[in-house]
């Protein structure tokens, strides 16, 4: 895949979806666009795995008819294979194909010719197709994959157009569309569609303001916790985010490791968590591969069950959001050894402890963090301390600039936890604040931005105000303060004052100062005016 070809299809897709801006805000249609882009990729993976099984016999899957019993024993045959390998299943009619086929006639027509009851077969086809889908995996290992993934694409909503007419031809236009773009899903080694998803999902982000942050984490920040995590590893069994959002980050430590044997994920937000399960299929990732659940993480936790430990653990949890903090909590695995809850209005410990349980003993874990869990007192500062004296768990504290996310203005960090520490007796800060470029009104992360955090994590190093090894006596000492200006010193000398020149300089000023005024004086006397002084 080339870049070329990569900046192309983003173009296209964009272009799209810009047939909705106007419509709707950006949390509407990013809905009914990543949801068709990815009706159109599960009919093309399923075309081209049907193609396959039909080759021996120099059939194609859309040559098939659905009504002879001849061909009705080859989309059986072809639906058995297809529920066992892709998890769903479409008959050739219901393919993206002929749904854009329609479209195109549609357009061609003129509107006073179209027959009154053929008028809306785009919405009334796409939502049984879509309905399809789903009931084809009724009962099945896939079932939990696909259940109402396309609840959030309203196909009748008014925001669609005025009436049904309106509406169907919004549609039409989009199928249309999309149906000329070569997804070129038969070359295996590109992702070249994933990455476009990804492109789009990180326009929509950029565009919906504070709600941002609910499904997405900027790349550059996804690619630090990844890179973290993967450290010196090719392989992970598992890798988990409990704050999956959109899915990206578990996406992004596939691309450090040449192979993750499981994704495991959690989401509270519905639509969200739809999103999340379509992004891990249409980036290749078999429905056997992927646990994506939905519901609140910490109040409800879908992962106990299974007493999952992951190798991996990456996330980005909503900062200081509430909880119930109830007293039940106490005697739950997740926080009972520490002998204290997160308080109520800040959650940001209670992720923390559900991440640490989560863990495996040879895993790391990078999560981002607000600077508050660094130096907050009561039972924050009782929590951070068992992490350190009784534990010693954390590995590195590394603080972020400010203005890089999606919603907020506020300065961050990456908190890094490991269970079987290599080094354990000190705990590395890095102070990566400053390192980065403003872009209009936001702070952008650049490559060698990058490269300097995740180097000075991977090689420990120490580098004047920018990285320091604390000993654990230094942090008992600063009573389990993490703040990182604490141990990372970027005081800078102010430059040494002359005061002989600057005396010299004010004497010049003020011979100038006495001229100017002399020459007012002489103008004021030529036009008989009074002097201002």
């Amino acid at each position: 895949m080339s870049e070329e070809q990569k900046k192309l299809l983003e173009k296209q897709l964009w272009a799209i979806a810009n047939l909705l801006r106007g419509k709707m805000d950006a949390d509407d249609y990013r809905n009914y666009i990543l949801g068709f882009i990815f009706f159109k990729y599960l009919s093309e993976k399923l075309h081209i795995y049907a193609n396959k099984i039909l080759a021996p016999d120099n059939l194609t899957y859309e040559q098939l008819d659905e009504n002879s019993d001849n061909g009705k024993l080859y989309i059986e045959a072809v639906k058995k294979a297809c529920i066992k390998e892709l998890g769903y299943f479409l008959k050739p009619s219901e393919l993206f194909t002929s749904i854009a086929q329609k479209g195109n006639n549609l357009s061609e027509i003129q509107t006073n010719e179209i027959d009154e009851a053929k008028q809306f077969f785009i919405i009334e086809d796409l939502e049984r197709i879509l309905t399809n889908i789903e009931q084809s995996t009724m009962g099945t290992e896939s079932e939990d994959d696909f259940v109402k993934l396309f609840e959030d694409l309203d196909l009748t909503s008014g925001k669609l157009g005025r009436n049904v007419k309106a509406q169907n031809e919004t549609i039409a236009k989009i199928i249309t569309h999309l149906d000329a773009i070569d997804f070129q899903l038969e070359d295996t080694e590109s992702d070249l569609l994933g990455d476009a998803y990804e492109y789009l999902i990180g326009e929509f982000a950029s565009r919906a303001g504070k709600k941002a942050g609910e499904f997405y984490t900027p790349q550059e920040v996804s690619t630090i916790l990844a890179k973290i995590v993967t450290t010196r590893k090719k392989r992970l069994k598992s890798v988990y985010d409990p704050t999956c959002g959109s899915g990206s980050l578990l996406l992004r430590v596939a691309k450090e490791v040449d192979d993750v044997g499981m994704f495991y994920g959690q989401e509270l937000n519905r639509t969200t968590y739809n999103l999340a399960r379509m992004n891990m299929i249409l980036h290749g990732v078999n429905y056997r591969q992927f646990d994506i659940k939905q519901e609140d993480t910490l109040e409800e936790p879908q992962h106990m069950a299974i007493d999952l430990k992951a190798e991996a653990i990456v996330a980005n949890p909503p900062f200081s959001a509430k909880w119930s903090a109830k007293g039940i909590f106490s005697t739950d695995d997740r926080f009972s050894q520490y002998g204290k809850l997160a308080p109520k209005t800040k959650a940001d410990f209670a992720f923390v402890q559900h991440m640490i349980h989560h863990l495996d003993e040879n895993g790391i874990m990078a999560t981002v963090l607000p600077h508050g869990v660094l130096f907050r007192g009561s039972s924050e500062a009782h929590i951070r301390r068992y992490l350190i004296e009784d534990r010693n768990y954390i590995d590195a504290v590394i603080g972020l600039p400010a203005n890089i996310f999606f919603g907020t203005g506020i300065p961050t960090c990456i908190l890094v936890i490991k269970k079987c520490r290599e080094v354990n007796e000190d705990v590395l800060f890095i102070d990566a604040s400053q390192g980065f470029e403003k872009q209009g009104k936001d702070n952008k992360l650049l490559p060698n931005h990058i490269d300097d955090i995740v180097d000075t994590y991977t090689n420990r190093e120490v580098i004047d105000k920018y990285s320091y090894r604390a000993t654990l006596q230094e942090i008992k000492d600063n009573d389990y303060n993490l703040n990182i200006p604490r141990y990372v010193d970027t005081f800078e000398d102010e430059e040494p004052i002359d005061i002989d020149a600057v005396a010299e300089e004010i004497q010049a000023l003020d011979i100038e100062i006495a001229e100017t005024d002399k020459r007012i004086a002489s103008y004021c006397k030529e036009l008989n005016i009074k002097a201002p002084f």
